[in-house]
């Protein structure tokens, strides 16, 4: 009994739609690369985005996850913690995520040995690159993180009526700022534009400092994501199976 129930198991896995993984880095991407798992790089561009969404058609998928890096806006949070999204901000909209996919993830980031916290993830098209940028977001959709993909992820997953999570790790902490060549550090395919950096830093070498500790935050930050990428498609596509 106990081995058809395995083999019964393992053919609902299997004939589960892959879960579109979405982020804004190919870094990122490979963190959560594996088995069952599709993902969609944004480059950390809202159109570019949208457009791909959009090209995906009829393409099948059984849940959705958006998953990367994330600005904290909660100073409880440093980098490397992870939130686990409850709800999603984008607009004046403020829509729930699935809450046993949502579960699953808390437990298997804690289990992993990351700092892990719930909270709302607020989604915009324009990266938060000051400290006061971030305390009017959390202010005002009282959120936790901002990121660039999170809104656009769920509002696809909710065309589609498929179930959606969020995965964040925190990079760039609430109280600090960002220098502003982080705004054009990424090429369209989400790689370091690292020329594009170094020609910014000889223009503007009073923003070394900051990129270091950008570098040093984004570091800690992927530590979680490589922990925690591994676990999306078996976690997440067991629960899946029993849904």
């Amino acid at each position: 009994m106990a081995r058809a129930t395995g083999r019964r198991k393992t053919a609902e896995l299997s004939a589960l739609a892959p879960i579109l993984v979405i982020v804004g880095m190919k870094r990122e991407a490979a963190c959560a690369a594996g088995e069952g798992v599709t993902t969609l790089c944004s480059g950390a561009n809202v159109a570019r985005l949208r457009q791909a969404l959009d090209a995906l058609g009829e393409t099948d998928f059984s849940a959705v996850v958006s998953f990367g890096l994330a600005g904290g806006l909660d100073y409880a949070l440093r980098p490397g913690h992870v939130v686990v999204a409850d709800a999603i901000v984008g607009g004046d909209a403020r829509r729930d995520t699935h809450p046993r996919l949502s579960s699953v993830l808390m437990k298997g980031a804690a289990a992993a040995g990351c700092k892990v916290a719930p909270g709302a993830i607020i989604g915009v098209d324009e990266p938060a690159m000051h400290p006061a940028a971030k305390a009017a977001l959390r202010e005002g959709a009282q959120a936790v993180a901002v990121d660039m993909e999170s809104h656009l992820a769920e509002a696809f997953a909710r065309r589609r009526d498929i179930p959606f999570v969020a995965l964040r790790a925190i990079s760039d902490p609430a109280a600090r700022a960002l220098p502003p060549l982080v705004a054009k550090a990424l090429t369209p395919e989400g790689d370091i534009h690292a020329l594009g950096v170094a020609r910014e830093l000889i223009r503007g070498p009073h923003q070394l400092g900051g990129m270091i500790r950008a570098g040093l935050d984004s570091r800690a930050a992927f530590v979680s994501l490589s922990r925690c990428g591994p676990l999306l498609g078996p976690l997440l596509r067991l629960v899946l199976a029993d849904l």
